[in-house]
């Protein structure tokens, strides 16, 4: 019995010199340590890169030119509160002495679409039904015309609108122009 526990425990010496000799660690002491990431919100921001700009011939006829815009938006919030971005405009006019107006309603959008400029982002989903007319005069409240439904819109994104300019047969000559008001705002 001597010789047996005497063989078991140099096998079990043997091995020990074995698994020290081959290189696999033996662990002494473990630990867990907690570890932390903190995320803060940045703003919400628009710019404009261009207005609607369109050329036309009277022809004795009404006639609707299509044009478009173009934003950057940017919801770096991190809140997922979701932002709407809102439209007026003055009346499109010639100016002077002698002016003449296109009619209030002369501008439509017909259609808004936006995609990710860079990054991940969460599409927005938008809740405006078209065509919308932009509201115009020199006390107008604007209007939202797209948004972001809450817990989408998050990042970088190219908003594009389309937009109809109504020009009547009895129209005057000239060159009318406005002045367009952008805005956005946190929430739907």
């Amino acid at each position: 019995m001597v010789t047996q526990n005497w063989r078991l425990l140099r096998i079990c010496l043997g091995l020990a010199v074995l698994l020290a000799l081959s290189g696999v660690p033996t662990v002494l002491a473990e630990e867990s340590v907690p570890g932390e990431v903190v995320v803060t919100g940045g703003p919400l921001t628009m710019s404009a890169r261009s207005g609607p700009s369109v050329t036309s011939q009277l022809d004795g006829t009404d006639r609707r030119v299509t044009s478009s815009f173009t934003l950057d938006v940017s919801d770096a919030t991190g809140s997922g509160a979701g932002w709407s971005l809102g439209i007026s405009a003055t009346p499109f006019t010639t100016g002077g002495p002698a002016g003449h107006a296109l009619p209030a309603d002369a501008m439509t959008i017909t259609g808004v679409v936006a995609a990710c400029a860079s990054g991940t982002c969460t599409d927005p989903v938008n809740a405006v039904a078209y065509p919308l007319t932009v509201p115009t005069g020199t006390e107008v409240q604007p209007v939202p015309f797209f948004t972001a439904a809450p817990g989408t819109g998050m990042g970088a994104f190219t908003v594009s609108a389309t937009v109809e300019i109504a020009i009547p047969a009895n129209a005057y000559a000239g060159s009318y122009t406005t002045t367009i008001t952008l805005s956005i705002v946190s929430g739907p």
